[in-house]
């Protein structure tokens, strides 16, 4: 297999160096350049263009969002957003997912050196995913830490059978790579009046806070990052917090959202395995489960238990997905009813009976 191209484009000399060195350790992954600026970076990509490109967002000449604007609509190319934790920058990072960034990686403004070191694994890990992605005009995972745990390290399986259906329905979505534009068209076409929605977006720690602010400002229903206890109610959708699990539960008559610690689930914090078998406990055949584009297995087994508590599942199909990862795992495991392009997914969300 043919190895996979990379250009760093950061103003610092540190990352640009630490990053080069880091990545050409690793096999399948070849760093052909590194560039200050976008301007440099559009010079040295007219002699060799790469596969992936990881980029800074606040740099001189060009910020990296309208560089990435740029790239989007002339030559649609797999971008790694490394960029600063801040709480203006968790917004502007938001804002480079909208415009077609593929995975983001978090860097902090202190012990920047060290940390670029300590997370090449995560960022060769974001290449690789993004490498696979199949972008539209506007290799091997690295070994785990710890083994890879299934929903049973956060909550049990149901012992039970799907219970009794009621009025009140509640959507349950999960999604990683390329999750960022997906939801935001799910999300943006549904009206005020809907069902109660549950969200897993593969996403660091507080940078979902962000994301669900920038959809609440664009959507007629709410969207927000989940806290423990929120009611799910028609209208709403709540987010899971990143760095942490959510799971549905019933309180009576209504359903609310648990928010939790604990171990990563299919490698993942929050886990969309969690949300899937809570929901099948907790609301059976009165929810509908979708699995939307993402790298990785994540959700499948999840979705299986809600298809077989009697709720309705979709999965989100290959020619619509940036990644056919998540809901081609899902489908082999027999957990998907039908799968339906990325533009039919509000109405599998309106629709009120199966089929």
């Amino acid at each position: 297999m043919k190895n996979t191209k990379v250009l760093i484009v950061d103003d610092s000399a540190v990352v640009r160096q630490v990053l080069s060195a880091g990545l050409a350790e690793h096999t399948g992954i070849e760093v052909i350049g590194a560039a200050a600026d976008p301007l440099f970076a559009m010079d040295k990509m007219q002699r060799n263009w790469p596969d992936v490109i990881v980029l800074d967002v606040e740099m001189p000449r060009m910020d990296g969002i309208s560089f990435l604007k740029k790239l989007m609509a002339e030559r649609p190319t797999p971008v790694v957003i490394c960029s600063t934790l801040t709480e203006k920058g968790a917004a502007t990072t938001m804002e480079a997912l909208a415009a077609g960034a593929v995975a983001i990686v978090t860097k902090p403004q202190a012990g920047l050196r060290q940390f670029l070191i300590e997370a090449t694994e995560e960022l060769v890990g974001a290449i690789r995913a993004a490498a696979q992605a199949r972008l539209k005009r506007l290799g091997p995972a690295a070994p785990a830490v710890q083994p890879k745990l299934n929903a049973d390290a956060i909550l049990p399986a149901a012992s039970s059978g799907a219970m009794t259906r009621t009025t009140e329905r509640i959507i349950a979505i999960g999604t990683s790579t390329g999750g960022t534009q997906a939801l935001e068209h799910v999300l943006t076409a549904l009206p005020r009046v809907c069902p109660g929605i549950v969200i897993v977006q593969h996403m660091p720690e507080r940078f979902t806070a962000a994301f669900a602010e920038r959809l609440n400002g664009l959507c007629q229903i709410e969207v927000r990052e989940a806290r423990n206890g929120d009611r799910v109610m028609p209208g709403r959708a709540l987010i899971a917090p990143g760095g942490r699990h959510m799971l549905l539960k019933r309180s009576g008559a209504q359903y609310v959202v648990e928010v939790v610690d604990g171990p990563p689930v299919s490698r993942h914090k929050p886990s969309v395995d969690v949300l899937f078998r809570s929901t099948a406990r907790a609301a059976g055949a009165n929810a509908t489960g979708i699995i939307m584009t993402g790298m990785g297995d994540d959700g499948a087994r999840g979705l299986r238990e809600m298809h077989e508590a009697g709720a309705i599942t979709y999965g989100q199909d290959e020619a619509t997905c940036v990644v056919y990862g998540m809901p081609k795992e899902a489908r082999k495991l027999g957990a998907v009813d039908r799968e339906v392009a990325l533009e039919q997914i509000p109405a599998c969300i309106l629709r009120n009976e199966r089929g």
